[in-house]
């Protein structure tokens, strides 16, 4: 039996088409097909400036060179997230002060990110977890407040939505942030195979982007058309015009994309929320999930299984179900770093003991999610 992934790329012959066409063009990479792209996020988001960069984790780690962390500096992330939430700040010098999250959400709590400020606090990165917006306009106050930057780790919302007085606002589009950073590898909302970037309104932190993402080089033409110097080190975090044109015509297909997931999800939502052993995902009112993963919370104490259990028989059944996340608090680096220890944040880890996700991408057919639905509940009453 073949298994149905949790997450997988959607790519049809219009794709192919527009990869094709690049490479048989005279730019593999820096050129004209890079800033294509970033305009088209640019039109998509509402944000005026947009780099794109070689993965999430680069768009990450420039965003908080662009920030100005440095050793020392501390920045108040979600324990509940991949590790390069965390680890950008580390890439820095910078310390890692997690803040637990909201039960409701699995987004980061504004009120602990409160308590975690101090002096040496310099920014706060807000992860959109599972695709569903955070409370981006109460933590820009926040972050307002204290002189922070907020640089949002949206990698898990493109295509999201979020209200504030009576406008709708897509995430991304940089209103209650500094900066947000978006990726592109296959599981993502769109795929550039790997790929990210970082969405700003600041025209001086898109231009020390740029620089940072081509090993610090500035040009100078008043000094020779060749003439190039380096005032800080950059890195080599270039996208190729291969992936930028992928990234284009994914673009085009985002909205019939995030439909689709939308879609699966309200299946899962009716399906899932009559079961006494699931605590099911919620979407506030004020929100439009992008519904990156779906994620069921498992009521143990309801089950005579444990989640290991549950999760090698439907992996047995042919569904890669997964878990989002281990708590990065709890990671071996982070506590011999830190000194972080089990206990530290009780919601996050009270989250991490019941999660399970389940399949959701665009191309899941109505065969597939049933079958999805069908295998977990069975499974749950064995």
């Amino acid at each position: 039996m073949k298994t149905i992934p949790y997450g997988h790329q959607c790519l049809d012959a219009a794709d192919r088409k527009a990869v094709l066409k690049v490479l048989k063009s005279d730019w593999l990479t820096q050129g004209p097909t890079i800033k294509k792209f970033e305009e088209a996020l640019c039109r998509y988001t509402g944000a005026k400036y947009a780099v794109a960069v070689s993965n999430g984790t680069a768009a990450l780690h420039v965003a908080c060179l662009a920030a100005g962390i440095k050793h020392g500096d501390e920045v108040i992330t979600s324990p509940i997230t991949f590790l390069a939430s965390a680890n950008c700040v580390v890439y820095c010098g910078g310390k890692v002060v997690f803040a637990d999250i909201k039960d409701d959400t699995v987004n980061i709590d504004p009120r602990e990110i409160k308590k975690k400020i101090n002096q040496r606090t310099k920014a706060i990165i807000p992860v959109h977890f599972a695709g569903h917006p955070g409370d981006v306009e109460e933590i820009y106050k926040i972050a307002r407040q204290h002189k922070l930057m907020v640089i949002e780790d949206a990698c898990h919302a493109l295509g999201a939505e979020y209200k504030v007085g009576g406008r709708w606002l897509k995430v991304g589009s940089c209103k209650h942030s500094d900066m947000a950073v978006l990726s592109f590898h296959p599981v993502k909302a769109i795929t550039t195979g790997e790929g990210g970037a970082v969405l700003t309104n600041r025209k001086d932190l898109y231009e020390k982007l740029l620089v940072l993402r081509n090993h610090g080089m500035v040009r100078d033409a008043s000094k020779g058309p060749w003439y190039y110097e380096m005032r800080a080190p950059g890195y080599n975090y270039r996208i190729t015009d291969i992936q930028c044109a992928l990234g284009l015509s994914q673009l085009k297909k985002l909205s019939r994309f995030i439909s689709s997931r939308r879609k699966i999800a309200r299946h899962y939502q009716k399906s899932f929320s009559r079961s006494p052993y699931l605590k099911v995902p919620i979407e506030q009112t004020k929100c439009k999930s992008a519904w990156h993963i779906y994620v069921l919370r498992l009521q143990l104490n309801r089950l005579r299984k444990t989640r290991r259990q549950i999760f090698e028989e439907l992996r047995q059944k042919g569904i890669g179900v997964q878990v989002h996340y281990i708590p990065v608090h709890l990671q071996p680096f982070y506590q011999e770093k830190f000194g972080y220890r089990h206990g530290d944040f009780l919601k996050a880890e009270a989250y991490y003991d019941r999660a399970l996700t389940i399949p959701l991408f665009p191309q899941l057919s109505s065969h597939q999610y049933k079958y999805i639905i069908e295998c977990v509940l069975t499974t749950l009453q064995d």
